[in-house]
Formats: C-alpha cells, sequence, structure tokens
C-alpha cells in the first residue's frame, strides 16, 4: 500500500472542516497514517472522485502531484535571489537566444556601450572570462557587424575593439526587448517598487562587486575613424591573440 501522495479532507470534533495532503518521498503505508489520524479525534474523507476512505496501493494520478516550494526557505533572501535569478535568467535566455546571442555577448556589447573601446585583454579582465572565450564572443560580434577592431587613437601601435553604428542600434533594440522580461518578472510590483528594488540590489550588487578605482576608459562617443591605411594593416580577424 505505497504511495507517495495522498489529499482529503477532516474535520475536528467540533467540526471544522479543512483539506489536508500528505507527502512522502519513502515507502508509506498511507492507511495506517490515516488510521492514526482517524484515532485522534479527526473525521476523515477522500476528496470527491478519490474513492475509499483509505488510498489504493499503486503510484498517484500525475494530477495530484504539483511543484511547490518549502514555505521555510522563502525567509531565506540568499534562495529567493537564486530562484528568482533562475527564472529572469531564463526568460533572458530565450530572447537572447531569439537573436541569435548568449548572455556573454550582450554583456560585452554593454561594456563597450558604456566604457568605449577596450583592448581585448582590458575586456576579458574587466568581465573576468578567460581570454579565448573572450576571443570567440568577440568574433562572434564581428562577423555580425556590431563591433569591429580599430587603431586605438591615442596609441596607433594598439588595437581596440569598438561597438559599430550597427551594434549600438542591435543593444538599444536588445535593451528594450530586455525591459518587457523586466515586466514579466516584476508583475506584481508597482514602479515605485520596481524603483526601490533596482535602487537595494544595486546598493548589493557594489557591495559583492566593487567598481575598480580610477577606472580609465576612452569615452564611448569619440571619433572612430579608419583610414585606408588603417584597413591595409589591421589583422583579418578582429580578435587575433594579440593585443598590442
Amino acid at each position: 500500500m505505497e504511495q507517495p501522495v495522498v489529499s482529503g479532507t477532516a474535520h475536528d470534533p467540533e467540526g471544522e472542516r479543512f483539506a489536508f495532503v500528505g507527502i512522502s518521498n519513502v515507502p508509506t503505508d498511507w492507511a495506517r497514517v490515516l488510521a492514526a489520524l482517524a484515532g485522534s479525534g479527526l473525521t476523515l474523507s477522500m476528496l470527491p472522485g478519490d474513492g475509499a476512505a483509505a488510498p489504493a496501493a499503486g503510484p498517484p494520478p500525475a494530477a495530484t502531484v504539483t511543484r511547490m516550494t518549502p514555505p521555510s526557505v522563502l525567509d531565506l533572501h540568499a534562495y529567493l535571489l537564486t530562484a528568482i535569478g533562475k527564472a529572469a535568467r531564463r526568460r533572458l535566455t530565450d530572447r537572447l537566444t531569439a537573436r541569435g546571442l548568449r548572455l556573454w555577448h550582450l554583456t560585452v556589447m554593454a561594456l563597450l556601450h558604456d566604457l568605449g573601446p577596450q583592448m581585448k585583454t582590458a575586456l576579458a579582465t574587466r568581465l573576468d572570462m578567460n581570454a579565448s572565450d573572450l576571443v570567440k564572443i568577440v568574433n562572434d560580434l564581428d562577423r555580425a557587424g556590431h563591433v569591429e577592431c580599430v587603431r586605438d587613437t591615442v596609441d596607433r601601435r594598439r588595437v581596440v575593439v569598438a561597438l559599430t553604428d550597427e551594434g549600438r542600434t542591435a543593444l538599444a533594440e536588445l535593451s528594450a526587448d530586455i525591459a518587457s522580461t523586466d515586466d514579466e518578472v516584476l508583475a506584481p510590483l508597482s514602479p515605485a517598487e520596481r524603483a526601490q528594488l533596482g535602487s537595494l540590489l544595486r546598493r548589493v550588487h557594489r557591495h559583492l562587486e566593487p567598481a575598480p578605482p580610477g577606472t580609465a576608459h576612452i569615452p564611448p562617443h569619440g571619433p572612430l575613424l579608419r583610414t585606408d591605411e588603417d584597413r591595409e594593416t589591421a589583422p583579418e580577424e578582429c580578435c587575433g591573440p594579440a593585443d598590442v
């Protein structure tokens, strides 16, 4: 008489009725469990359609098993952040995949937008990425026309990665698409609550990942013109093994 899930109704001696659900991840004799409950002064009956008072042997119908979060973990903020982050990441990944992109593509484009052209070694360091993985991401973006490699306007011996006009347009469109994902995830919150949540999350983020002091970068909207000489001397692959 093993069954992992059983449900029904009960009422106490005063007649107060309530529903009950029994769940077990080990072999359980539910007939004995219910008999013990019946001996405690409760009057038990199965829910309509469940049949006899004692549950039948065999696996439960699929409809009786539902997903649930243990209520006790809802008091753990780290758990909540993990669970919400997982759901948000899944939705964000779907939006990126529809455009042939991944999260790293978005991150690299956003950093180039915020800080301007960067050397590849700087990109990998700032994003805490493996250098070879960064090469693949930049080459993907280069083939898509979202970034290009240009001579550094300060030190023309160096080649930096820069966001193209097409890349800025794509990033703006992607950001608008992601904003709709925010609306889905934060639907229960008012605009004021969303603003407050964002402020609190940014404060926690700064605590866990403080910005490096004295960050130097090229202004994001500076001229990035490529001359014929630049095109002749620039490497064919946007992200080769060397940065200098």
